[in-house]
């Protein structure tokens, strides 16, 4: 595995060159991180390169870095993450591209590279609100048309902010705002002298 992997590392080090910002190794993996603006021309290269060879996008997912690990995130608050696949080498590799602004996140699309890049990127548009240039039709996939905001994004309320329910009266589906009242759940304490049989 070790040799499989210097092989990649060495051929991605070649082939991309300072485009790679980061090359990292870890548990049996490389993920290599790129700059916005090399992502397109990185990505084809990718695909395209004899020494890579990777024909085949296995999943492509939006993430929000605002507060990643727990802790504050110092850098771009939205990043995409990227898996690949070449047969032909049977190597796998990890991309991630961060948006250079966080109000209006984007990335360039890859889906004239790998046609299977469609339905993820518009996942990834629907849920986090990042704009992928060049995609063609970059619309809502998992939520309804009329739905507000973008609800993998940390600062999503939990509740949401509008509710559909059917109206008897109009017969029909109608939106309203949410009309859920928020609680704060209070764990209750128990304050006993012999609780759990100690004194």
């Amino acid at each position: 595995m070790t040799r499989k992997l210097d092989t990649l590392q060495a051929a991605l080090a070649s082939e991309l060159g300072a485009a790679a910002k980061s090359v990292v190794r870890d548990r049996g993996e490389i993920t290599v991180t790129v700059g916005v603006a090399d992502y397109g021309r990185v990505m084809r290269r990718l695909h395209d390169a004899p020494a890579l060879r990777f024909v085949q996008l296995i999943d492509l997912c939006g993430i929000d870095y605002s507060s990643y690990k727990n802790a504050p995130w110092d850098g771009p608050r939205y990043g995409v993450v990227v898996h690949l696949l070449s047969v032909t080498h049977n190597w796998r590799l990890r991309v991630k591209v961060f948006a250079a602004d966080d109000d209006l996140p984007v990335v360039p699309s890859v889906t004239e590279i790998w046609s299977s890049a469609n339905w993820f990127e518009r996942e990834a548009f629907d849920l986090y609100g990042i704009v992928f240039e060049g995609h063609q039709d970059l619309r809502r996939i998992l939520t309804d048309y009329g739905f507000i905001g973008h609800p993998m994004r940390k600062d999503f309320p939990v509740s949401g902010h509008v509710e559909m329910r059917y109206d008897a009266q109009a017969q029909r589906v109608i939106y309203q705002p949410v009309t859920i009242e928020p609680r704060e759940i209070t764990p209750r304490v128990v304050r006993e002298d012999n609780y759990g049989g100690l004194s």
